[in-house]
């Protein structure tokens, strides 16, 4: 007798009120699963831009080091008022601009004109570095002919300060108005659209002479 019910179930099938439960619930797998495979593309993508950005600010920090911390005390072939530092260099808390030492990288190397500020170079935005050689004769630099390069994307906020270890009480200043010397700090603070970068704090080491190769990661490539 049981043997002969099963296969009386057997033989009439599944109704549509049964097939419309299976077809409902196999519909909520099928969303699960999507949601979930949704969720871990999204975690992938946050981890790869993530460690892209780590990557990029790595290399961009040392990069800055270099080029910032090597700055040129190129004097200026034009009188200047009094109070005023009589060489090439402004800074202001949004823009720095200054002679310095490019990296040596594929013939690049040598004296620049470098101008640091937030900007967008071919369609893209962040902070950005304008740079062109540096020739003794030019008075001021004709920056729509310099290159431009993106250091860090995505950048929307720019702050950078000043400050002179060599007097009785150091303090941090949004712009350099020293008449006689370079900052000895240079402190950078970005802000992205992912949140607030660790301050990137610039020892500046004035030479007067051209120097290549710094060992250090340099503009365009990873560490050498």
């Amino acid at each position: 007798m049981r043997r002969a019910g099963v296969t009386a179930v057997i033989a009439r099938g599944f109704t549509l009120v049964e097939m419309l439960v299976v077809m409902a619930l196999l519909s909520l797998i099928a969303l699960g699963m999507g949601a979930a495979l949704r969720t871990t593309a999204q975690t992938g993508e946050r981890v790869d831009r993530r460690l892209f950005e780590a990557d990029e600010l790595r290399v961009s920090a040392s990069f800055l080091r270099a080029v910032v911390g090597r700055m040129y005390p190129f004097k200026l072939n034009t009188p200047t008022a009094v109070g005023v530092l009589p060489y090439f260099f402004e800074g202001r808390p949004d823009t720095l601009t200054w002679v310095g030492v490019m990296p040596a990288r594929h013939g690049a190397g040598g004296r620049y004109f470098f101008r640091l500020s937030l900007g967008e170079s071919e369609g893209k935005t962040g902070l950005v570095l304008q740079f062109l050689p540096w020739e003794s004769s030019m008075v001021q630099p004709d920056w729509a002919r310099a290159e431009t390069r993106v250091l860090v994307h995505r950048a929307i906020g720019l702050r950078m300060l000043y400050v002179s270890t060599v007097v009785d009480q150091p303090k941090w200043s949004a712009i350099w108005e020293s008449a006689d010397t370079f900052p000895d700090r240079v402190m950078i603070s970005l802000q992205t659209t992912s949140g607030n970068l660790p301050d990137l704090v610039i020892p500046v080491r004035p030479t007067p002479s051209g120097m290549s190769g710094s060992g250090e990661a340099v503009f365009g490539g990873g560490a050498r």
